[in-house]
């Protein structure tokens, strides 16, 4: 199975941007999206930033992650 994240886009160069969820920050290829900002949250998947979200929407989807799969902790909530 595989499961696309929700990160927020922190920096840009060129065609990689830094994105950032929980203090854990990766990097990403952004050739998938059309005019990228820092500042956007954007669907991760497979080293690639694959569509854009608004912050209302990427923040429902982490807090339904939250409920869903914990803290990341064995056991954790």
């Amino acid at each position: 199975m595989c499961l696309a994240v929700p990160m927020e886009l922190m920096s840009i160069q060129g065609e990689l941007g830094i994105v950032e969820l929980g203090g854990a920050r990766t990097e990403v290829r952004l050739t998938l999206l059309e005019d990228p900002q820092v500042g956007d949250f954007v669907i991760v998947h497979a080293g690639f930033a694959i569509q854009k979200l608004d912050r209302e929407q990427a923040e429902k989807d982490l807090a339904l992650m939250a409920e869903v799969f914990g803290d990341g902790t064995p056991g954790g909530r």
